[in-house]
């Protein structure tokens, strides 16, 4: 009996350990965020005061109301919208496309296709900048959507490949032969069959996507000229004036440009870890 209370006790205080190391790990996560936002709402002169506050005298929707009234920055976040479900519908479109061929034919070239998808996403982005610079410069597609979008399906095509070419593999291909006997064609089997049924693999890489077409900074600064071409994040950096900051617009920027991803990962969380975990097993 004293044994077993012995091991009863080291197994709560393992759990109470697991659980305040949890608590502590998320509580450091979630400070910058929560200060994030309570910023947005303090009068900007007030932002680093000492002792900080987290309610200010003088703290109102301010910083919020001057957005919504500033119509270049209204643009920014239209611009975000467009280019990032653009980039999400058109990534997903070719990478179920190209993952059912890899995962369900063989051709000639499929093993250096395989590697030369894997050897993109390998390659650190900043070291393509100044190339895909002189590459839009050259196809006059300097300061549009179609250059960003373009540049930005480089970077989300190899990992939605790969990631949708693993989930395929775990369905069998019993479901495409049955489909073919009915009369349907591959394209039919893909569309009816797969995709219906892929819906979390699918959902996780759409997320991880619209992410990194809406997080993006480097090329949406380098492959934009103008302002009303610049998405959240470069609107965000141009509060940054010559001698002063706008800290609380800057930080009511922050938080609605959270909100998407936040909604995403809220409405979809379910899926998304479905997704993340299947494609990574085979049947």
């Amino acid at each position: 009996m004293g044994a077993m209370t012995t091991k009863r006790r080291r197994r709560l205080l393992a759990k109470a350990g697991v659980w305040v190391g949890l608590l502590l790990g998320a509580g450091f996560a979630a400070l910058p965020i929560f200060w994030m936002l309570v910023s947005s709402f303090k009068p900007n002169a007030k932002i680093f005061a000492t002792p900080p506050r987290i309610i200010e005298e003088g703290s109102s929707w301010a910083a919020y109301i001057s957005i919504f009234h500033d119509s270049e920055k209204i643009r920014f976040f239209i611009n975000s919208y467009f280019v990032a479900l653009s980039v999400t519908a058109l990534t997903l479109i070719v990478a179920i496309l190209a993952a059912y061929a890899f995962s369900r034919f063989e051709f000639p070239g499929k093993r250096i296709l395989n590697v030369l998808v894997i050897s993109v996403q390998a390659v650190p982005p900043i070291t393509l900048l100044i190339p895909f610079f002189g590459l839009m410069v050259t196809l006059r597609l300097y300061n549009t959507y179609q250059g960003l979008i373009l540049t930005y399906m480089v970077f989300t095509l190899p990992y939605a490949i790969i990631m949708l070419t693993g989930y395929f593999n775990t369905l069998p291909r019993e479901l495409d032969e049955a489909a073919k006997v009915d009369g349907t064609s591959s394209l039919g089997a893909l569309w009816r069959v797969l995709v219906p049924i892929s819906v979390p693999g699918i959902v996780s890489v759409g997320i991880y996507t619209f992410m990194i077409a809406w997080n993006e900074y480097l090329f949406a600064l380098t492959l934009t000229r103008t302002n009303d071409m610049r998405t959240v994040p470069i609107g965000i950096q141009l509060l940054m004036g010559q001698h002063s900051y706008e800290w609380n617009e800057m930080m009511a920027m922050s938080v609605l440009g959270s909100i998407p991803v936040v909604l995403l990962f809220i409405f979809f969380q379910r899926y998304f870890i479905g997704g993340m975990t299947a494609g990574s097993v085979k049947n």
